[in-house]
């Protein structure tokens, strides 16, 4: 394999790494937190920047609202809180104030999809990429491991519009370049294959370079594509993969409906048609347990990759 682990980090403290460096370079990035700041690694920024920190307490519609309202004098509000907390329990805060009059508002979600672990089915939640990415002009991101989403993070703040950022607490892989340049709406190819074409995005893609690893051994050639922004979807780079594997796999921590794979159905219904099969969660909650635990028994790992394959493999 030609990815390397540095070190597993979590993808939540290179939120924090990337706001603190915006709050550096960048005077009108503001924060506002929903008592989490731990949680959500905001340390660094309030430290260096006390008058730009907003704690609102537990009341995250408030901390919607207020957000929209800071747009209005030319400000970038960065909102933190659980995913659960960013999306479902705010859901009409952010299409009326934020979503539909299009302001600059980055909506910043830690802890998100079964990764969570022993917090339960109650706070695992795997609708929320379904969610963000049915409202108009809502971009939904989200990255792969530490490197990507600081590099995510400080990326946002130079787009005019609001965005979804997903990221979760448990420590992964930490593969992609510490230099990269994040590119809105761009997918990335990671390894070039022939027979599969296996397209992750967040914690799954260190799993798929793995089942893409174990398939060379087995004379399998995968093409590994990073899918770190949902919306808007990087059509090309998936089309020009498929019509050189005709056949493909998605991956993601979140639930089979409305997600990543089902937005790649409706370009390979529409555009070229070809068997898939879906590693996610199938239409269930989540429970406690170790977020590897989880990952295991809800077939989101390297082997549940390798039954997609070969399962797609035989419908070519």
């Amino acid at each position: 394999m030609k990815y390397t682990d540095t070190g597993k980090k979590d993808t939540r403290s290179g939120f924090g790494a990337g706001l603190a460096e915006l709050g550096r370079t960048n005077p009108n990035v503001v924060a506002l937190c929903a008592d989490l700041i731990g949680s959500l690694k905001m340390e660094k920024f309030i430290e260096e920047n006390p008058e730009r920190f907003f704690q609102i307490g537990i009341a995250e519609a408030n901390m919607m609202g207020i957000a929209a309202g800071l747009t209005i004098g030319g400000k970038i509000p960065f909102t933190g809180t659980f995913a659960a907390f960013s999306t479902g329990r705010v859901y009409d805060q952010i299409r009326q104030s934020i979503a539909y009059s299009g302001k600059n508002v980055k909506i910043c979600a830690s802890h998100a999809g079964l990764t969570l672990g022993e917090d339960g089915a109650t706070h695992q939640i795997l609708e929320d990429i379904g969610l963000m990415k049915m409202l108009p002009g809502m971009v939904v991101i989200n990255p792969c491991d530490y490197n990507q989403t600081k590099a995510a993070t400080i990326a946002i703040a130079d787009y005019q519009g609001p965005v979804y950022l997903r990221f979760g607490r448990p420590t992964v892989a930490n593969f992609t370049p510490e230099d990269q340049k994040f590119e809105i709406g761009k997918g990335i190819l990671l390894t070039e294959g022939k027979d599969v074409t296996i397209v992750a995005t967040g914690h799954l893609v260190w799993e798929a370079l793995l089942a893409a690893d174990e398939l060379e051994k087995q004379g399998i050639s995968a093409e590994v594509i990073n899918i770190h922004t949902i919306k808007p979807l990087d059509e090309e780079i998936i089309l020009n993969s498929v019509k050189k594997t005709k056949c493909i796999v998605t991956c993601e921590e979140h639930n089979y409906y409305g997600g990543l794979g089902e937005s790649i159905s409706r370009v390979l219904t529409q555009r070229f048609p070809i068997p898939q099969e879906f590693v996610t969660v199938n239409d269930t909650f989540g429970e406690s347990g170790t977020p590897s635990e989880l990952m295991k028994k809800y077939g989101l790992d390297k082997d549940g990759i390798l039954k997609a394959v070969e399962k797609v493999l035989k419908r070519k």
